[in-house]
């Protein structure tokens, strides 16, 4: 059955655009959408940022950003870069002479604010020739808040045309140096701004293009806010990298992205917990009780569906669509696998018994799958 038959608008394909390759990730072109994160460490401390990194790419970040404010930070690129277990990106604002020093460090792109950066239209063919040489990719980001002051004139606010002539007359003065390897991420802190400034981006040129609502908010918020406008641009074939830009640490950017794409099947999945909100029906402590469950489970390598579930409604249905899964009440949960109930246990062993029951029905996948295939030779 498919979503027409079901009265639902159908995914569009995905938009046509240029690939470039950050690092090994291709970007664009079809590839795969990509998650990106940005280290809150100060780039100079290296172990701390090397440390950040490592914990981001545990949580599924593909591609990472380095702040470069300052000439300590610059410094610490080459080793960054070179043990980085992901791509880096230097994150270039004011000075011009940052860009050089990350592409000579061996950053595998380079994201550019035109708006920030004095003296940038001037230097464009120098940068140009120095990211075209070493093969490195050119980000053009523009934000709602560092506009370029003369876009920002001509229009009185940043308007989706604001963001987009300013990032497309950027764009253009590279190309104007036969330098096209570019992306392009126009930003906006309103969620419909931002899908209406990508959509008529995506209208007017083939770059690759980077989504974010910028400065989302606190993590719920700005969770909702960036779900919604990614929803939105991604069912339509707009986007070819994310950052979820919430005020949390950048792990939690992470994987808020990776459940985005996770949930439009836009990503492989990993493990889900499906549980029930609560009602009066309930009579276990449902919230503690799926909190507990996601916190055993933090971390488990397989993509199991894990249903949490409170009353005698709708628990057993869902537990039974689930790979695994508990119908909780009077004291005691029911262990279903597979659609079958296993076990029934007291109420203080639901969580131990899950993960147990998770982890023998992965051994046990794991041994039909290394079985011999019937009709085989």
């Amino acid at each position: 059955m498919t979503a027409t038959d079901l009265g639902l608008p159908e995914t569009r394909s995905r938009r046509r655009s240029r690939q470039l390759h950050i690092g090994g990730i291709a970007v664009g072109g079809g590839a795969p959408i990509s998650v990106q994160t940005m280290t809150t460490t100060r780039t100079c401390d290296v172990d701390a940022t090397l440390q950040q990194i490592a914990q981001i790419t545990a949580a599924g970040c593909d591609i990472v950003r380095v702040a470069v404010p300052t000439p300590e930070d610059a410094a610490a690129l080459p080793t960054i870069t070179a043990k980085s277990p992901i791509p880096v990106i230097a994150d270039i604002h004011f000075q011009p002479r940052y860009v050089f020093a990350a592409i000579e460090a061996g950053c595998a792109a380079v994201r550019v604010n035109p708006g920030n950066i004095r003296q940038f239209d001037d230097r464009i063919g120098e940068i140009a020739r120095a990211a075209d040489a070493a093969g490195v990719p050119i980000r053009v980001g523009v934000n709602a808040g560092s506009l370029d002051p003369r876009v920002l004139e001509k229009y009185g606010a940043a308007t989706p045309e604001a963001l987009v002539e300013s990032a497309l007359h950027e764009a253009a003065l590279f190309e104007e140096h036969g330098f096209g390897n570019l992306k392009i991420a126009v930003k906006h802190h309103d969620p419909l701004t931002m899908v209406a400034a990508n959509r008529l981006l995506a209208q007017r040129c083939d770059y690759p293009i980077h989504l974010g609502v910028t400065e989302a908010g606190p993590t719920l918020q700005g969770a909702i806010k960036s779900a919604a406008a990614f929803g939105i641009l991604l069912m339509e074939g707009i986007g070819d990298t994310i950052r979820v830009s919430i005020s949390a640490p950048p792990v939690e950017q992470v994987k808020a992205g990776c459940h985005i794409l996770q949930a439009l099947g836009l990503r492989a999945r990993k493990l889900e917990i499906v549980s029930c909100p609560g009602c009066g029906r309930v009579q276990v402590d449902i919230h503690r009780l799926a909190n507990r469950v996601e916190a055993a489970f933090q971390g488990f390598p397989h993509p199991l569906r894990v249903a949490v579930m409170g009353c005698v409604v709708n628990g057993p249905g869902e537990a039974r669509e689930a790979d695994l899964g508990v119908s909780s009440g009077n004291g005691k949960g029911q262990i279903f696998v597979k659609g079958r109930v296993v076990r029934t246990v007291p109420e203080h062993l639901i969580v131990e018994t899950l993960l147990e029951e998770a982890q023998a029905l992965v051994a046990r996948d794991d041994s039909s799958a290394s079985l011999p295939q019937a009709g085989g030779y």
